[in-house]
This record gives structure tokens, sequence and C-alpha cells, in this order.
């Protein structure tokens, strides 16, 4: 029995799990019970001069009214600069992974833990290198071939991406120390399921935003007009409560966003599917080291007609009606918008009040944080990506080239010489001309 209970207790220590006289025991139980970050109100000094009058309730109404305005503008001004919004994608990206890092680190600031915020930024560092080097390979191939480092880079992408991640997985080991097992465990999978949440659905937006500005506009667009309008109609006519995880919201809320945001998708997604602008895909052009957005669109933006169901008929008095195909696409990304969408905003609810904070950072006043205003935006952006994959996207001649590129010059002629036989074959070429005897 002696021996057993040594085994035992030599097993615990080992793995961390048994107390010690100086408190480890204790400090480890504290973790779970985090402090609480008090909030600020950093709402500018002059709207606050002007709305001094109102009530709590319509304070709060004027400054998101403001704040949202603002934030509209703004959106406007990034549509405005084209694909250069990948950099306002990366920069709200890393905005969004500080808030939730930050709200760790304050929670368990007095343990002190070593080398933890150094490797949660290392980790985004490492995983921003292999979604980026990703998009390179994919959509730069010409400019790769160029560039002779970058060949050697994109060659062996991968095996650097893991080298690298293995260099922080062992830093990470190398920090470990006794009295912390536990809540330095916590905090690496903090760190990736933060990764997990932010950057890789933030990857899936420039993904989106490759096959097609509208693919990356319309989306989020939806998602503000579903946000806005359901936090109208439930600030005027809410009275019936939704969801405990967020006590304001309300059934009249949600359904009114609902039927606004399906309205909304379908008008602004004809507005958007006219101009060649929006609806390319968005591609390097090596000539002019610019990215281009010229092509033939594709038959989701040329308008179509379309017979109505009888139903239909005798209410509207018309026999067929002509649209985009897009349009009938938006209607499924606005429902998904309004009603799988604001999941993403509970979630982020549950998770503030797990942590009994009331947003993920004081950045917008009247909106929180950044996060706050992305909750719903990248599990969009997920499901954007998958109705592409699934419902949308075909083979893409462009992508096939840049691969064929980077072959060797005998693999490329092995390959051009099987397409000719092919049309050959098919008879789109001419048959090859017999030999002269």
């Amino acid at each position: 029995h002696r021996q057993l209970y040594h085994f035992i207790t030599d097993g615990e220590d080992r793995l961390g799990l048994t107390g010690e006289p100086d408190g480890e025991a204790d400090g480890d139980s504290k973790a779970d019970t985090p402090e609480i970050p008090t909030s600020v109100d950093n709402t500018p000094q002059c709207l606050n001069k002007a709305l001094e009058g109102l009530s709590s309730r319509w304070r709060n109404w004027w400054i998101r009214g403001i704040l949202s305005f603002t934030m509209i503008s703004g959106f406007f001004l990034i549509i405005y600069l084209g694909p250069v919004m990948l950099i306002i994608v990366m920069t709200v990206q890393i905005k969004c992974f500080q808030e939730i890092i930050t709200i760790g680190y304050r929670v368990y600031h007095s343990y002190d833990l070593p080398w933890f915020r150094t490797l949660s930024w290392y980790f985004l560092i490492c995983v921003n290198y292999f979604f980026y080097g990703e998009t390179v390979a994919d959509y730069f191939g010409v400019l790769v071939q160029k560039e002779e480092p970058l060949q050697f880079l994109v060659r062996y992408h991968r095996f650097i991406s893991f080298t690298l991640y293995l260099a922080g997985f062992c830093m990470f080991v190398l920090s470990l120390v006794k009295k912390h097992y536990r809540l330095q465990f916590y905090m690496f999978a903090w760190t990736h399921v933060t990764l997990l949440i932010v950057v890789t659905q933030s990857h899936l937006v420039i993904q989106n935003l490759f096959e097609g500005m509208i693919w990356f506009i319309v989306p989020i667009s939806i998602v503000i007009c579903n946000d806005i309008m359901a936090y109208l109609f439930g600030f005027f006519f809410g009275r019936t409560p939704l969801i405990k995880l967020s006590p304001k919201k309300t059934w009249e809320g949600f359904i009114g966003g609902f039927l606004s945001t399906v309205v909304f998708g379908f008008i602004f997604a004809y507005l958007l599917a006219q101009y060649q602008y929006f609806v390319c895909p968005v591609e390097y052009d090596s000539e002019t080291n610019r990215f281009a957005v010229e092509c033939q669109p594709s038959e989701l933006f040329v308008m179509q007609e379309y017979r109505l169901p009888a139903a239909l008929q005798n209410v509207l008095r018309w026999k067929t009606v002509k649209m985009y195909p897009f349009q009938i696409h938006s209607v499924a990304l606005s429902t998904f918008a309004s009603l799988i969408g604001p999941f993403g905003g509970f979630f982020a609810s549950g998770f503030k009040r797990a942590f009994k904070i009331k947003d993920f950072a004081n950045t917008i006043p009247g909106h929180g944080g950044i996060m706050d205003r992305f909750d719903c935006q990248y599990l969009m952006a997920t499901f954007v990506h998958v109705y592409i994959a699934s419902f949308i996207r075909g083979p893409n001649p462009s992508k096939v080239l840049q691969q064929v590129l980077v072959l060797q010059p005998e693999q490329q002629l092995s390959i051009f010489n099987t397409l000719r036989s092919h049309l050959q074959d098919k008879g789109i070429l001419p048959p090859p001309r017999p030999e002269a005897q």
C-alpha cells in the first residue's frame, strides 16, 4: 500500500496536480475566479455635453446611431479603395486578436505568466505567415515566377510554417513553471482558440474577396443591415425576450431584422451586380503591378428572365420577371445573416458574461470593441466561403494557368501536347497535317 501511495503521489507531482505548502494549489484555484476588468466610458466629451439632457436609453440610442453612421461612411471609403481593403482586413484581425488576448491577460494578470503575451503574438505571426503565404501561392503565381526568393519561399512554404510553429511550441514547453502548469495550459488553449476564431475566418474573408468584391461587400452589408434593423425594431417595438444570453434581444427585433435584411440584400445585390468593378474576380496584373477587376461577367451577373409561379402571377399580374441570378443567392445570404448570424453574437454574449465584462474593449463609444462589431461577421464569412465552394465556384482558368507556369519546361510542354491532342479530338483545333513524303 505504501508503494502504491508513493506511485500515485509521484505521478500527481509530475502532472502538477498536487498542492504545495507555499500555496500552489491556492494559486490555481484563484485562476478559476477571474478578476473583473473595469469598463471605461470613452465617449467624446462633445457628445456627452450635447446629449446630457437625455435619459440613458435615448442617450445610448443617439451615440450608437452617430457612431454607426460614421462606421458606415468609413465602410464606403474602404469600398472606394478597392482591393487595398486587404490591409483593412489584416488590421481588423489584429485588433480583434488583441482584444481577446487582452481579456485573458487582464483576467489572470496577477499570475505574471512567463512569455504568455510574447508567445501569443508569435503564434499570430506564424499563422498569418501560413495563410498569407497560401494566398500568395494561389493568386500571385506570375509574380512568384519573376522573383527567385519568392520561388524558394513558396516551394517550401508549409515546411517553413511548420518549423516556425514548432519553435513556438518548444518555447511554450520551456516556459512551463511548476506553480502555474494548469493556468499556462489554459492560456495556451486560449491563444489557439482565438487564432481559430479570428485568423482562420479572416483568411476566408480574403478568399471571398478574390472571388469578386461583391462577395465581400454584400455579406458584410447585410450583416450590418440586420444589426441596425434588429436594434431599431427592438428599440421601438420590442416586448418579447428572445434569449437569456442577451436580455435586450427581442423577437420583434429578430423578425423585423430578418424581413428588412432580405429586402435590403435583394435590392443591394441588384445595384452592385451591374458593375464589373464589383463582380469580377480580383486578380493581380503582373504588367501593371496592380490588382485588376476587369472581366466578362459570369452568368450570375447577367440579367435573366424568370417565369413566376401561378400563385404569384395572380397576385402580381406578372408572368415573368427579370433579375440577376445573384439576387436569388442574396436571399440565401440574407436568410443566413438574419437567422443564423445572430448566434455569433449570442456566442460572444455568453463569452462576455462568463468573464463578467460588458464589451470586448472600449474602442468604439456605444458599441464596445472591434470584436463586438465583428462577432457575426466572422460566422458569415465562413458561410459565404462554404456557399461559394458548394454552389458557385467552378474551374478557375487563371489559377490553373498560374499552376502551369510554376512547372518545369518539359512538364509544360507535355501539358501543351496533351491539351492540343484533346482539342483536336473534339474538333476544336484542325487535325495535324500529314508529314511530307
